[in-house]
């Protein structure tokens, strides 16, 4: 049981859950994935993140035996889970997330941490925390999708197909399962082109509540617009060649 980090181009990470039969974060697991995103995020070729499961599901959240394990008194495998998942969103370069199959309760969090989610014609989403005496997804889910759509989820705890879910909006593309890979790193690949800083910025800004985004909007755009990176952009626009972008 583990987690693959790999780097199928030079700007893309890949990262591939592989703890078979559910892909469940354990202690030892969330551990795991932490160092990794702090490696990569340590990296400044690094440009986009995809995030997949290997076999039949794309992760199942938190290990319900650890969760059984601990006295009452203990919350530290939920307070753990719910970092990884802020850890995850905060990253500085934007995480795709490639869903394989199930995705449910903190496995569904983890889908809704990352900036862009891939679906499979194979996927599910399920708001499961009702049906093991929990809530989740109760913060990111209806600011994705609206309270409604997100309402019937959270509080039936059932699961939503791919079709479903791109309906509502909870992800921006389903393919079949051979294709779902393939596609993920193709659309990492654009972005990782795109001006890195610029990039960065927009996930960052596209974030914050309205009010802290327009307080800090004004300088940030006032920096990118002084930076290289913005120069070179323009000038390999109308020269009609790729950029060549430097983080600066």
């Amino acid at each position: 049981m583990t987690i693959h980090f790999s780097r199928p181009s030079p700007h893309v990470a890949l990262i591939e859950l592989d703890l078979p039969p559910t892909n469940a974060l354990g202690d030892a697991m969330r551990r795991l994935m932490v160092a990794g995103l702090e490696a990569i995020e340590a990296d400044p070729d690094v440009r986009c993140i995809v995030l997949t499961g290997r076999g039949r599901l794309f992760c199942a959240g938190n290990d319900l035996r650890e969760l059984a394990n601990r006295t009452p008194e203990d919350l530290s495998p939920i307070s753990d889970f719910n970092a990884l998942m802020a850890r995850t969103e905060a990253l500085r370069m934007p995480v795709i997330a490639a869903v394989n199959g199930g995705a449910l309760g903190g496995g569904l969090d983890l889908a809704l941490s990352c900036d862009i989610r891939l679906a499979s014609e194979a996927a599910t989403f399920t708001a499961s925390g009702v049906n093991v005496g929990l809530m989740a997804s109760v913060g990111r889910l209806p600011k994705l999708i609206g309270v409604g759509p997100a309402k019937a989820m959270l509080l039936t705890g059932q699961p939503v197909d791919a079709a479903t879910a791109f309906r509502v909006g909870l992800v921006t593309a389903v393919w079949p399962a051979a294709d779902l890979l393939d596609e993920a790193l193709k659309l990492a690949g654009q972005i990782a082109a795109r001006a890195p800083l610029a990039v960065e910025a927009a996930k960052r800004f596209a974030g914050m509540a309205a009010a802290e985004q327009a307080l800090a909007m004004d300088g940030a755009l006032a920096d990118l617009a002084a930076s290289e990176d913005h120069r070179e952009a323009v000038a390999s626009f109308l020269e009609k060649r790729a950029a060549v972008f430097k983080r600066r």
